[in-house]
């Protein structure tokens, strides 16, 4: 289900990605031959991805036709109506939670977070928006989005959080930058392979 609607999303805003990424690349490009800066693959992959998300995370919140609802102002309203297991609960419950997990690792990241305040703060701040916007262009504000966004950013953080206290109890071998270059060409292709389906045949 998730598969589907990621390639769904995918289908759709491809031509936003890819020339948006274009430019962007180009441009981050040549600011580093220009200003000499040092090309670190991992982190620039990381921005490029949190670029692309964003793209995503828009198309989502704007585009999407969800005529057949109608505005919520009473928390766990909506959430507590779907039977859990059921495929309205694990779009409109979970998938919620799961499309601002990305938010809340991004963010934390970019930002150096050691505490979850920060990320709660701003993801009620950008929740609150994207539910505030919905509003206005016709679509619908659902109080019980913000509460499973702001859960989904805490995940987030938690993980960034286990990610760095693990990375602090590496040892320096694996702390090098070739290592986190291969990680991340490694993530991403396993994510290629998931969306495309993929299948390794046992012989």
């Amino acid at each position: 289900m998730f598969r589907s609607t990621f390639l769904t999303i995918l289908n759709e805003t491809w031509p936003m990605i890819f020339i948006c990424s274009v430019i962007i690349v180009s441009m981050r490009i040549v600011w580093i031959l220009k200003e000499k800066k040092n090309f670190v693959f991992y982190k620039e992959m990381m921005a490029l991805c949190f670029v692309i998300y964003v793209m995503c995370l828009f198309y989502v919140v704007t585009f999407q036709d969800v005529s057949w609802s109608t505005s919520n102002f009473v928390p766990f309203k909506e959430m507590f109506r779907y039977e859990i297991g059921s495929n309205p609960f694990f779009k409109n419950v979970l998938g919620n939670m799961i499309m601002f997990m990305p938010y809340g690792f991004f963010v934390s990241y970019f930002l150096k977070l050691e505490k979850p305040l920060s990320i709660f703060l701003l993801s009620v701040l950008t929740s609150f928006t994207i539910e505030f916007t919905q509003l206005k262009i016709g679509r619908v504000f659902d109080v019980d989005d913000i509460l499973l966004n702001i859960i989904g950013s805490l995940l987030g953080f938690s993980i960034y959080y286990i990610v760095i206290k693990l990375k602090d109890r590496l040892p320096e071998v694996l702390k090098k930058q070739a290592i986190y270059n291969i990680l991340i060409i490694i993530i991403i292709g396993i994510a290629i392979l998931y969306l495309c389906n993929w299948k390794v045949g046992v012989v």
